[in-house]
């Protein structure tokens, strides 16, 4: 699983914590990947938040609930809350009870809770407030509101304009929307800022594709797996690639490298589907190659 860089800003104080509500909303269903032969670009890599940086006699506190936001999210929750209300957790408490949220399936509070804590930044443009923002777009994203979705990544883009994460994000949730061009505007932008980033290439691949620009994504899905050789998008956008080219071996090895790196997540699900599709014949052929002008 790729990692953001933890972001390098320190909170200049711990602010009172302003009350959330005990009740945990209903869980929204998670997103699913339908058993077809290619996965959309827009789907949702599987990126973890980005943690904030605290003052050191909270860091261990808060190291450990944003732990437990990924693995035990509503024990998380309560654990945040009680830190919030009862011993100054102020920020990071809020931060990881937002996570936790996010990380339980609870998409649209989440991005509430990343926003409220984004508008404590309001009168500050820094890349704190556009990191807290961005969150909100991507949780804005995994509950299926693109527009919302939009909204934030344009307010963090606006914020901050060199950096590379919020250009990949906005171009998530354009690809999210049919909006392949645009997304490849700014996946181009993005790698402009930082040529390392493999999702950024990975994304573009699978935006190229849709476009029916196949050598374009097939340049980029080899540089996707050469600089992130941990991401499963990378293999699974290439896996598909080589599929459409015929190359069943070939796309075979590399599905079955997304289920060795992540096999329980998004990524794996489209993987086993596509070989499980693949092995009965269920395919199409890959599309004849264009004749040549003459």
């Amino acid at each position: 699983m790729n990692r953001f860089a933890v972001l390098a800003v320190f909170l200049a104080a711990l602010l009172a914590a302003a009350p959330l509500a005990a009740q945990q909303p209903q869980s929204q269903p998670r997103r699913t990947q339908s058993p077809v032969q290619s996965a959309p670009p827009g789907a949702g890599f599987a990126r973890p938040l980005p943690r904030l940086d605290t003052s050191p006699n909270a860091a261990d506190e808060y190291d450990a609930c944003m732990r437990r936001a990924e693995s035990e999210p509503d024990q998380a929750y309560e654990d945040a809350i009680s830190w919030a209300r009862t011993r100054g957790g102020a920020e990071p408490a809020l931060h990881c009870a937002a996570t936790a949220l996010f990380h339980g399936g609870h998409y649209r509070p989440a991005a509430e809770a990343f926003t409220d804590l984004a508008n404590r930044f309001r009168d500050k443009r820094t890349l704190l407030r556009a990191s807290l923002v961005s969150q909100a777009g991507r949780a804005w994203l995994a509950a299926e509101e693109p527009d919302q979705a939009m909204a934030a990544f344009n307010t963090a883009i606006d914020i901050s304009p060199g950096t590379a994460t919020f250009r990949i994000d906005r171009a998530e949730a354009q690809a999210a929307d049919g909006k392949f061009w645009e997304a490849i505007d700014d996946l181009n932008r993005a790698i402009d800022l930082d040529r390392n980033r493999g999702d950024a290439y990975a994304l573009r691949a699978a935006a190229y594709r849709q476009v029916d620009a196949t050598d374009l994504a097939m340049e980029d899905a080899e540089n996707a797996v050469k600089l992130a050789p941990k991401l499963p998008e990378a293999w699974l956008e290439r896996g598909i690639l080589k599929r459409l080219k015929g190359d069943k071996n070939g796309a075979r090895r590399d599905w079955r490298e997304v289920l060795l790196l992540e096999p329980d997540g998004e990524a794996a699900e489209t993987a086993r589907a596509n070989i499980e599709r693949m092995e009965l014949g269920l395919d199409p052929p890959p599309p004849p190659p264009k004749k040549k002008p003459r």
